[in-house]
């Protein structure tokens, strides 16, 4: 994609197959942490606080460059830099194996499982999948640079979306959503309980405002604090929070290229006007909860559009401006205007490339062969297995090997990806860094000549900078550059100077 480098954080929930469980999900999620860096030396742990939340030992930076680590009791990984959707999606799924991996090691295959969704149906409780876009600092990071995104964001879960089960009664200690806004669809029962057979997003019902900065408890469509990761000077970072984990390959490339595309358009001043909506969070819960799934919604205007109209009139846009510039550019526009026409007819001409309408299949056929209602606990069981990581267990997987759903990657790529970074941006660098820091005799290091050095770490690495103990800092602002011969070169003189030093 032009110009463009991309991430994925993927927050894990946790499934303890047992009545009676023996430890917490949070006290195993640190098992795998310490047996992926201790054991088998995937990485190497932050030896230093990121925040009073992440201690020492927390988590880390693995040898393809990516971080994963413990966030609020769930396995967090967030991948390396991208430069290219097949890369991303190499990645993500590098992520899901690695941790599989891990559990099979620690023989907990049968009885714990990692789940690639949103929800917990049982306390209503969210995780989430964040999606990160590199822009320029030319970017119009303001009200109406951002509102030009907003419509299209709100829109694409007709093909982004992982569906769901039932919904959220109850979002962060706020007003029941059915007591709250009597305009947000969605029947009751006799005891009025707020009845949803099933919804094409898992996020949908968690976000509550447009814009805001922080993450957690008001949970916006845009996050909004200004934190690059790169030289701020050059760059902004467009941290998404409304997307959900998606199992299909052309989902998650799809979700990520298209919105980089229309983040294209608003840079270059391309983007379709008009299309502002009168209430974006309700929208986005109005299409989610759509059962007839015709996704009107009723523009700042008044006019009523439908998902349909907005996502058509960006990708007529994108097909104008972009199309041509590189072979992946136009991959996206040609996935794009097919999922959006195949939206049109019957749902399952979408096994296998969109989330929910794959779930939304497995589970009709299941509870027609097995005559359930949609609040069997069973469904809601089966929804959870739909996003299970263990590739023989999880009920995605069963469509991949039935052909159902198409292949981005080759499972060679998505191995090489575990322990190697891509090679074509900052993540090569870090990665030659990682990989050197893993072999390192601690013991031969030079000797400390003050009290400050002796307090300081062995290493600290961030995104973009590190410092290894005793030697001047080495920034790494620009996600474009791989840095690698550089940091060979920084290393090597490290090693030098120790040699000098006995």
């Amino acid at each position: 994609m032009l110009n463009r480098i991309f991430g994925l954080e993927t927050e894990y929930g946790l499934l303890i197959n047992s009545d009676d469980p023996d430890h917490s999900p949070s006290w195993l999620a640190h098992r795998v942490i310490d047996h992926l860096f201790r054991t088998q030396h995937q990485g190497v742990l932050d030896q230093h606080y990121r925040g009073y939340d992440e201690p020492p030992g927390n988590g880390g930076f693995l040898l393809n460059a990516g971080r994963l680590y413990v966030d609020m009791g769930h396995v967090e990984f967030a991948s390396p830099e991208c430069n290219t959707l097949f890369d991303l999606v190499a990645s993500d799924r590098a992520g899901d194996r690695l941790i599989q991996q891990a559990l099979e090691e620690l023989g907990l295959g049968e009885k714990v499982s990692f789940i690639k969704n949103n929800i917990d149906h049982g306390t209503d409780a969210t995780f989430g999948s964040h999606e990160n876009y590199l822009v320029t600092r030319r970017f119009p990071f303001n009200l109406k640079g951002l509102n030009y995104l907003i419509p299209f964001l709100v829109t694409r879960q007709i093909f982004t979306g992982s569906g769901r089960i039932g919904a959220a009664e109850n979002s962060e200690s706020w007003i029941p959503l059915h007591q709250g806004d009597s305009k947000i669809p969605g029947s009751h029962d006799a005891s009025g309980r707020l009845t949803i057979p099933y919804q094409i997003s898992q996020r949908a019902d968690h976000i509550v405002n447009d814009f805001f900065e922080w993450v957690q408890h008001n949970r916006s469509i845009v996050n909004t604090r200004d934190e690059p990761l790169a030289d701020p000077n050059q760059y902004r970072r467009i941290h998404l929070l409304l997307g959900d984990s998606n199992m299909a390959e052309t989902a998650t490339a799809l979700k990520m290229g298209t919105t980089g595309l229309v983040l294209q358009l608003i840079e270059e001043g391309h983007m379709p006007t008009g299309l502002d909506l009168d209430d974006p969070v309700l929208a986005l819960k109005e299409i989610s909860r759509d059962p007839d799934r015709k996704w009107i919604v009723r523009l700042a205007s008044g006019a009523r559009a439908s998902a349909f109209d907005i996502q058509e009139q960006f990708l007529k846009a994108a097909q104008k401006h972009c199309r041509g510039q590189d072979e992946e550019t136009d991959w996206v526009l040609e996935e794009w205007e097919a999922v959006l026409t195949d939206l049109h007819g019957p749902y399952d001409k979408l096994i296998g490339r969109v989330d929910w309408a794959s779930k939304l299949w497995l589970l009709e056929s299941f509870r027609e062969e097995e005559h359930l209602t949609w609040e069997d606990p069973w469904l809601r069981s089966l929804d959870l297995e739909y996003h299970n990581v263990h590739p023989q267990r999880g009920l995605f997987y069963g469509l991949e090997e039935e052909g159902r759903a198409p292949r981005l990657t080759t499972e060679t790529a998505v191995e090489l990806a575990i322990q190697n970074p891509p090679r074509n941006t900052r993540a090569f660098g870090r990665g030659e860094l990682v990989r050197h820091l893993i072999g390192k005799d601690w013991s031969k290091d030079p000797p400390l000549d003050s009290s400050k050095d002796r307090r300081f770490p062995h290493y600290v690495i961030n995104w973009s900078i590190f410092q290894l103990r005793g030697y001047p800092p080495f920034p790494m602002p620009d996600p474009f550059k791989t840095y690698v011969q550089q940091v060979r070169s920084h290393l090597t003189a490290q090693q030098n100077q120790g040699a000098l030093n006995p």
